[in-house]
């Protein structure tokens, strides 16, 4: 072997790398670990405050000294390989930036009702799509406006210089791509600094190309709510002059003076309709009739009954009409509820008639926080209603764009504050305000909520502020990273929300490990057995490759996922697959009387094409995974991707050497590549697979059929990834019978799709619900949990928890959630059908090349559609008799890694064909071809018993969020091995007939 020192050098260098790079994982595991004992008391409780307070305490301090270098454990973070989420839990969200609200804000909030209406039009019209908002606004502006110039509406004044009144349509919209566009990098950089102050291990933040969307992926975090408000927060920061009550007396007067006519109204409604009909005595009914009325006529009900006897002194409605006069203590010298009415006063104030009282100089924002009641006999909160002063414009005096330093900081009761610097513009304006507001109150607003209102005691000069409020430390330092990251240019919604608790995901690693240390294991044994000394050989290879999946994984700083883990499995034993090709043809080598070394070095290099080429189709198809794969699927990409490498570089080179190395002494060598198990086994085999190809054509076509009545019949169990909603795994201490939860979960869910199964074990079931599914908000989230806890509760008569790692007797948590929107499950859907379209394309070409003949790439695509096709029909039909496998993401992983496999088998085959074509030109087509499969079965079949092995195991310990995956592999392989020998090689062979017949 020609540059064998070369090869051992770069073992060595490789080697050494990727032991410098997994040195970081120990000592930050070893690091956690210190965190967690730390931060854990006498009865085994861990407070998280605490841990996460230790690591920030060692986060700049030397962690690790490795040949006289200390590293910080900041740097350490930076270099280790780390956990996805699924195997150490954390939250994976998807958002979406709104283009309504950035179009909007170019217009300057223009209120044109065409302009407007067509902005609604657009937002209907791309839900589920993947239409372009811009051009549906125009689309549908044209059409509600017709020969209206949009330079009407977006020739303002911030926009001069850009849009004037002549610009064109097509300018015009050449500026608002540019902006929206603009807009969603600027959301992303936001985002981007928001996440990297927030203190996750490890965060990854992508733009999804093509779309307004931006996925984020936080390992580790244990307060998703706070990761929602963090991540949604517009950070708007506004400065408002407050009008004190004595300033709102008479605003507030005539809005009473309405209810009170209303009620007066309302009474005398009563009256007549028990009179009328003595039978009709529901307040709720009547409620809902004057409110209908009201609603529907808009005439004041009131003003024509107010000299009916039923008219009252308004001075006795004050408590019960007008919660507005409902103040609950007067010392506070403000506007005070309990929080409890809050609902009430926002529907009184949005009101059409109540609008047109209050004066447009004049809005009413709510505190950020209640605070206690001062009154010892009323415990109840209270929340403080601001009145604030505007301009006629709507426009704040002073705003956040000013802001260049944010921090978290002390005030003088040692409470958390917000400390902020401005720029000069905003320090003149700041001093301005401050000067002409002296012992008047100013509300620091904060995407409309007040979140403080200090008095201002004197003029404030250097442009330097503090925002005090009942902050926890937490909420400060959140509220300060917002603020120093900028205000995202439009409001964003959480289209995709999986969050993964941290028990469930030492469950998947537990899995994971068992599934590589199973398959790895009885795959070294059968190696041996088979192969002898050689066998030994490949299993040393085997381990220097996933050593270097490792390594290379963590020198990346790529997260290694539960897929991801697949990924390793199954490059076992597919890895398995070079070596079986060479010693295979070193055995025939040897059996047609080559000496030892001849032997050697003809079957590396007769088996050197088959590898290549059999490694780079499969290389082709995890391309295409990773670029249009998201989230598990792009990691399972990125693993297979690295292993496929690693596994050809330990395979072919690796093995050379150690095998040269043992055969030194030429025939007299111990080396051997059989044992009495294997020596005659799979040899001397004369089947006639062309001739029985119609047999498998009839059997093919049965299944396949009834796999496509199934689908028509039942159909498939498409995850939430594909068809969108909500999906929850709710963790018990004791069984619970899924079909009882799902009937009584039915009725707390409207009677919406619902499914509930069991989750790897009885105690743990799988909830998915479309129950809101058109509702991507947070309420709507918060909504479908709640109703999800309140059915499980009312079923089991067992009590919540969030913490899940506290789960016990008694109780229930819901170890995971996952929330997909119907646009997000379309764009996946989308993107899988790309996928495999794409892949089979690039393999075809690649074959055609390869092999000069079309009718090898026609043999192999319609052999992988075969198999696509295949099991698909074994999804469909194990559904049909009640074995429910879901179609996901990851299951269309497993579809391409099918195609790779199957590929990869078949081009194999094709190679010796091609060989023994070259060798007996002339010879008849069809005896070549059935002697290339006979030539190859013994390769094929103990392939395909080395990646079985694999997958079985997979099946059986991988858990039941890769259930699917490894259901699809295991059809896969065998199929893709069957194909192989009886439909790809056979249509070549059928298609070459046609072609002579012409």
């Amino acid at each position: 072997m020609k540059n064998k020192g070369g090869v051992i050098l770069l073992t060595v260098i490789i080697s050494a790398l990727c032991l410098y790079y997994l040195s970081f994982t120990f000592v930050s595991r070893r690091v956690q670990k210190e965190a967690i004992e730390a931060a854990t008391d006498i009865n085994n409780n861990t407070n998280f405050v605490k841990k996460q307070a230790y690591l920030d305490s060692v986060w700049k301090e030397p962690v690790y000294n490795l040949l006289g270098i200390d590293f910080t454990y900041q740097e350490i973070k930076k270099t280790e390989l780390n956990l996805g989420l699924d195997l150490q839990g954390g939250m994976h969200v998807t958002l979406e930036v709104s283009p309504i609200e950035i179009v909007k804000g170019i217009s300057g909030n223009s209120q044109d009702e065409n302009f407007l209406q067509a902005l609604e039009t657009a937002k209907e019209a791309i839900k589920g799509t993947q239409l372009d908002f811009v051009d549906e606004f125009y689309s549908a502006y044209q059409k509600l406006a017709p020969g209206e110039k949009l330079s009407y509406i977006f020739a303002t004044e911030a926009n001069q210089g850009k849009i004037s009144l002549k610009s064109t349509d097509e300018e015009v919209l050449q500026v608002i791509n540019d902006e929206v566009n603009g807009a969603i990098d600027r959301s992303f950089n936001i985002l981007r600094t928001r996440i990297d102050r927030f203190g996750t291990s490890q965060p990854n933040i992508q733009r999804l190309p093509g779309t307004g969307r931006i996925q984020i992926e936080l390992p580790g975090v244990d307060n998703p709510a706070r990761v929602r408000k963090l991540l949604q927060g517009v950070a708007k920061l506004e400065f408002w002059e407050v009008n004190e009550v004595n300033e709102i007396g008479a605003t507030l007067s005539a809005i009473n003076d309405l209810l009170v006519k209303e009620m007066q109204a309302k009474l005398a409604l009563e009256k007549t309709i028990t009179a009328q009909d003595e039978k009709t005595n529901d307040s709720d009914a009547i409620n809902d009739l004057f409110e209908n009325t009201t609603d529907s006529t808009e005439n004041d009900l009131a003003s024509q009954l107010e000299s009916d006897s039923t008219s009252l002194d308004s001075a006795a409605f004050n408590s019960q009409v007008s919660p507005l006069f409902s103040l609950i203590d007067q010392r506070f010298g403000g506007l005070f509820y309990n929080l409890k009415d809050t609902a009430q006063i926002n529907k009184i104030l949005k009101r059409k008639d109540v609008k047109s009282i209050i004066p447009a100089t004049m809005k009413f924002l709510w505190a950020i926080k209640p605070v206690k009641n001062q009154d010892p006999a009323d415990s109840d909160e209270i929340l403080e209603l601001y009145s604030i002063k505007t301009s006629r414009g709507g426009k704040a005096p002073l705003t956040g764009e000013v802001i260049t330093d944010a921090r978290q900081d002390i005030d003088q009761r040692s409470s958390p504050s917000i400390s902020m610097n401005m720029n000069a513009t905003g320090a003149k304006k700041w001093k301005k305000l401050t000067a002409s507001n002296i012992n008047r109150r100013i509300a620091i607003v904060l995407d409309n909520y007040v979140y403080s209102a200090p008095n201002v005691q004197g003029e404030i000069p250097n442009g330097s502020s503090q925002i005090t409020g009942n902050f926890t430390l937490e909420e400060a330092q959140d509220m300060a990273n917002i603020l120093k990251a900028g205000a995202l240019p439009a409001p964003t919604t959480i289209v995709e929300d999986v969050v993964i608790g941290p028990t469930l995901g030492k469950v998947a690693q537990a899995q994971g490990i068992i599934s590589i240390l199973a398959g790895l294991i009885i795959v070294v044994l059968f190696m041996v057995a088979y192969y002898a000394k050689g066998g030994l050989v490949a299993n040393i290879a085997l381990l220097f490759n996933i050593f270097f999946i490792l390594g290379i994984l963590a020198q990346f700083s790529a997260a290694l996922t539960l897929p991801g883990i697949a990924g390793i499995v199954l490059t076992i034993g597919m890895s398995i697959d070079a070596n079986v090709l060479i010693f295979e043809r070193i055995r025939e080598e040897l059996k047609n009387g080559a000496g030892v070394k001849q032997a050697i070095s003809s079957g590396y290099k007769k088996a050197y094409s088959s590898i290549v080429d059999a490694n780079v189709t499969t290389l082709l198809t995890c391309i295409i995974l990773y670029s249009l794969g998201q989230g598990p699927v792009k990691g399972f990409a990125i693993t297979l991707m690295i292993g496929i490498i690693c596994s050809f570089f330990s395979a072919v080179f690796i093995t050379r050497v150690f095998v040269e190395w043992m055969s030194k002494k030429g025939e007299q060598s111990k080396i051997s590549f059989d044992t009495p198990l294997s020596r005659n086994l799979l040899s001397n085999i004369n089947f006639d697979f062309i001739g029985k190809r119609k047999v498998a054509y009839i059997f093919s076509s049965v299944f396949i059929g009834i796999g496509i009545i199934a689908m028509i019949a039942k159909g498939l169990t498409l995850g939430v990834d594909f068809q969108g909603g909500r999906s929850y795994v709710v963790a018990f201490t004791d069984p619970v019978e899924p079909s009882a939860l799902k009937i009584s979960l039915s009725k707390t869910f409207d009677n919406q799709g619902t499914e509930v199964k069991t989750f790897g074990a009885n105690n743990r079931l799988k909830i998915t619900t479309s129950y809101m599914i058109s509702d991507e908000s947070d309420a709507a989230d918060a909504t479908v949990k709640a109703a999800l806890v309140k059915g499980v509760a009312a079923h089991t008569s067992l009590q919540y928890i969030q913490d899940d790692t506290k789960l016990d007797a008694g109780k229930f948590t819901i170890a995971s959630s996952s929330k997909v929107g119907a646009t997000i499950a379309d764009d996946i859907k989308n993107a899988s059908t790309e996928s495999v379209i794409l892949a089979l394309i690039a393999i075809f070409l690649y074959i055609v090349i390869r092999f000069r003949k079309w009718q090898f790439g026609l043999g192999a695509i319609i052999a992988l559609f075969h198999d696509t096709l295949f099991v698909l029909s074994a999804f469909a039909i194990a559904n049909l008799i009640g074995i429910s496998f879901e179609v996901d993401q990851v299951f269309i992983a497993a579809m391409l890694t099918i195609i790779g496999y199957s590929i990869n088998d078949t081009v194999v085959v094709f190679d010796r064909i091609r060989e023994n074509l070259a060798i007996k030109a002339g010879s008849d087509m069809k005896k070549v071809f059935n002697q290339s499969l006979n030539d190859t079965i013994s390769r094929t079949m103990i392939t395909s018993i080395t990646t079985l092995i694999v997958v079985i195991v997979l099946f059986l310990f991988g858990g039941e969020i890769l259930k699917g995956f490894s259901f699809a592999l295991l059809i896969g392989v065998m199929v893709g091995t069957y194909s192989s020998l009886f439909i790809a090689t056979p249509v070549v062979i059928d298609f070459n007939k046609e072609k002579e017949k012409k």
